[in-house]
Formats: structure tokens, C-alpha cells, sequence
């Protein structure tokens, strides 16, 4: 058996499932993004009148996408030290690496308490988004 979790301080899923999942003694979060649970925009992308994306700030998405990550987990009663594994999808890893990189390290400064990780290229995500990660996690209760 499992149990659904919905977060009500993390951006609205953009389909029918939930934020995460406990079975047992672990969270398994869905893809999680850097969208805002306010207002639904995503921190740093700038688009033309015409509504296109003409750029975006990959340092305002990962600190998004790291809090939102930490929302979801706090409604699971569980914390950022609790993540065992991440799996980390980027549609620009050649651009982007670098910068997701160095973020990752000040969210994880000490790889021997890190979760393991997984980056992957992509060609896109559902929304206009540079990164999205998909996490399992450790729960307390």
C-alpha cells in the first residue's frame, strides 16, 4: 500500500498525479519543476509579445525547482537531508551543466551526504522549462 501526497506550497502537477508517494519507509516525488506555486510562472524566462521563450536564467530555475523540491518534501515530513537519489533532466546540457553543477553544490556542499544523482540531456519537458528533477527520498514517519 501507498500513500498519495499532494503539497499545497509546491506548483500544481500539469497532469492527474500526485506530488509524491509514500510506500513504507521511502517518498518517490514526481518530476518536479521550477515553476511558482503562486502564480504559476517560471523564475527568469523571458518570452517576445508573442508569448515565445526568448531566454532564461538557469540560476533562478535550480534555486526554484530546489525549493519547490523542499516544499514537496516538507509536506511528506521529510527534508532535503533525507533525498537518497535525484535524477536531474536538463534540455541544455552543454549550457546548463555548469551552472546546475555549482547550485548543486551549495544546496549539497558535502558529497559524502549528497544523494546520489543522475543528470540527463533532454530535448524538451512538458513546459518551458530548463530542468526538472525527479527524486526518492528517505521518510521519517
Amino acid at each position: 500500500m501507498s500513500e498519495s501526497i499532494q503539497s499545497a506550497n509546491a506548483p500544481k502537477a500539469v497532469g492527474s498525479y500526485p506530488h509524491a508517494r509514500r510506500a513504507g519507509n521511502l517518498l518517490f516525488l514526481s518530476g518536479i519543476g521550477p515553476r511558482s506555486a503562486t502564480h504559476n510562472g517560471i523564475p527568469g524566462n523571458i518570452h517576445d509579445a508573442g508569448g515565445n521563450l526568448l531566454s532564461y536564467d538557469m540560476a533562478a530555475q535550480c534555486h526554484a525547482v530546489f525549493a519547490n523540491v523542499q516544499s514537496v518534501l516538507e509536506s511528506c515530513g521529510a527534508g532535503m537531508d533525507d533525498l537518497l537519489d535525484v535524477t536531474v533532466y536538463l534540455t541544455d546540457m552543454a549550457k546548463d551543466f555548469p551552472v546546475y553543477n555549482r547550485i548543486w553544490s551549495e544546496y549539497f556542499p558535502d558529497s559524502a551526504k549528497a544523494p546520489c544523482r543522475t543528470t540527463l540531456g533532454i530535448t524538451s519537458l512538458p513546459t518551458p522549462i530548463a530542468i526538472e528533477l525527479k527524486c526518492i527520498a528517505a521518510s521519517r514517519s
